[in-house]
């Protein structure tokens, strides 16, 4: 079977950003999520005390790994015992889930109406029809459904209720739910809640799967290091999979990652950069007769002028400011304008947005 995927988003936005080049101060470049601060150094450290790794990792990780990111699931976002599986970052995971989880020709995956390409993507290469709707209920023959909250591109969250109908109706039906949480530490406005809440399923985690990841609370992109957790007979089942497929995080990255989701300190002084970058950019954004929609938690404010989004995309641009196109993400009228720039580059932005 030929897989015909979509053009790659980033590609499309080259001449955007040649004209974002010529400005005279510089580019800022708040398109892409990709974190600028240094990565924190109790992370550096573990890294450099591992790197003596001759030998091969196991796909199902280190047991102080699992400890880790159980005990911080514990700590700090009031989750139980659950299964979990180490991923190479998180995309790959949500690229891959959908064949992993045997969804095929005759399936149906649901994604936000809003949503991260690659919720799509994964689906096409399993074979799968694609629905992007909100009203998840609403799509009778289901065989898996992907959340995320907080959004990426909005910064929506879903309220406790609202996951709580999501996930009784999907258990009547015996669907996978799957909520991509990548953004869960930076609950601005309103405090995100993980699937894996007791007070969403009541304990039962049946079906219920959750995406982790260390790229923006850590700053930590560039180690490509993810988890997902939830329902153990599900993890058990991918991780069978995976062992076949040789997907193994190198094990100087799991001690990384222990060392990373032991400390909190660090996210503390992460999470207060970018809210102050929030505030600053929000601010001058607003002031130049933009309207933030929805972003009450997560990286990046959805903003719009009540125009195209490709049109809103080169206005920017002419000001040296690179943004993401909100159709990228399935919405013609919105960009995503990201906080991972450095504090000078956003003061730069500021500085323009103000003329």
């Amino acid at each position: 079977m030929n897989v015909r995927l979509p053009d790659f988003p980033w590609d499309t936005l080259a001449p955007v950003a040649a004209r974002a080049r010529e400005h005279a101060d510089g580019i800022v470049d708040l398109s892409v999520g990709t974190p600028v601060d240094p990565t924190p150094d109790v992370v550096q450290q573990a890294l450099r005390e591992s790197a003596d790794s001759p030998g091969y990792p196991t796909t199902a990780g280190l047991a102080e790994l699992a400890v880790a990111c159980k005990g911080w699931m514990e700590r700090r976002l009031g989750v139980g015992e659950v299964g979990f599986l180490p991923t190479i970052g998180s995309k790959e995971m949500v690229a891959w889930l959908p064949t992993g989880l045997g969804v095929g020709a005759s399936d149906v995956v649901v994604i936000p109406e809003v949503a991260y390409p690659t919720y799509s993507v994964g689906a096409i290469v399993a074979g799968a029809e694609v629905v992007a709707t909100d009203d998840v209920e609403s799509v009778d023959n289901a065989s898996m459904v992907w959340l995320n909250s907080p959004s990426n591109p909005t910064g929506s969250v879903l309220t406790i209720d609202r996951l709580r109908n999501i996930v009784a109706w999907a258990r009547e039906r015996n669907i996978t739910v799957v909520s991509d949480e990548c953004y869960i530490e930076l609950g601005w406005e309103h405090e995100p809640v993980s699937i894996l809440d007791p007070r969403v399923n009541d304990g039962d985690v049946t079906n219920l799967l959750a995406v982790h990841s260390l790229s923006k609370r850590s700053s930590m992109a560039g180690y490509r290091f993810g988890f997902l957790a939830g329902d153990a007979a599900v993890v058990g089942e991918l991780l069978a999979v995976r062992k076949h497929l040789g997907m193994m995080v190198p094990k100087p990255i799991q001690w990384a990652a222990v060392a990373a989701y032991n400390d909190d300190a660090h996210v503390v002084e992460q999470r207060n950069r970018y809210g102050r970058r929030r505030l600053e950019l929000k601010t001058a954004l607003e002031s130049s007769g933009f309207e933030i929609d929805h972003s009450v938690a997560g990286l990046y404010l959805w903003a719009t002028r009540g125009q195209d989004s490709w049109e809103t995309a080169q206005w920017l641009a002419e000001r040296g400011i690179l943004v993401a196109p909100g159709a990228f993400y399935g919405d013609e009228t919105h960009v995503r304008v990201a906080l991972t720039a450095t504090d000078e580059r956003v003061d730069s932005a500021v500085s323009r947005l103000m003329e």
